[in-house]
């Protein structure tokens, strides 16, 4: 079983009117009370499968992109369907575009293997384009390297990019946690 921490902060005011702080309150300090309280990781709330685990890892390995990252991308774009396609036309897991196949050597977009490794490696060549940021090359993943751009290297104004790199990163915090 996982170890888990926990960040909770506790505070009390003292006489003087000085006030504690701790992270360890002990059965003598009760005057301690909460003052931040972590929000919370709930894995039951959290769908997840190992289903593409050995696929994702090899991709992440020879692109050198963190797994976690890779299958946070892969839950956020398709929640691990494999034959999931968008309304803007991008298919399988990684919901690559179709214009992309050729560059991404993608003959079945939904083949699991051949999805994982040409979204893998698209979303490294971003990395590489926006130097290492990753909010930038997560929003140019959802909305295009080219819109990234015309908006000066800043994550576009658009709600669903915005959405969308939140709820990346927020996956990617929870993988890390598992």
């Amino acid at each position: 079983m996982p170890l888990t921490v926990n960040a909770d902060i506790y505070m009390y005011i003292d006489e003087n009117g000085v006030m504690h702080f701790t992270n360890t309150p002990t059965a003598s300090d009760r005057d301690y009370k909460v003052y931040i309280r972590e929000k919370r990781f709930n894995s039951a709330t959290f769908h997840s499968t190992d289903e593409y685990d050995e696929l994702i890892t090899t991709a992440s390995e020879r692109y050198g992109v963190d797994y976690r990252l890779v299958k946070a991308i892969i839950k956020a774009e398709s929640d691990f369907d494999p034959r999931a396609v968008s309304k803007k036309g991008a298919m399988g897991l990684m919901q690559i575009m179709p214009e992309n196949f050729q560059h991404l050597d993608i003959q079945n977009p939904f083949d699991p293997e051949e999805n994982i490794m040409g979204g893998t490696r698209y979303f490294r060549y971003l990395y590489d384009r926006f130097e290492g940021k990753l909010a930038l090359s997560l929003a140019a993943y959802n909305a295009g390297p080219t819109t990234v751009d015309n908006y000066n290297k800043t994550i576009p104004p658009y709600r669903e990019t915005e959405q969308y790199v939140q709820r990346v990163l927020r996956y990617y915090r929870n993988y890390k946690r598992l």
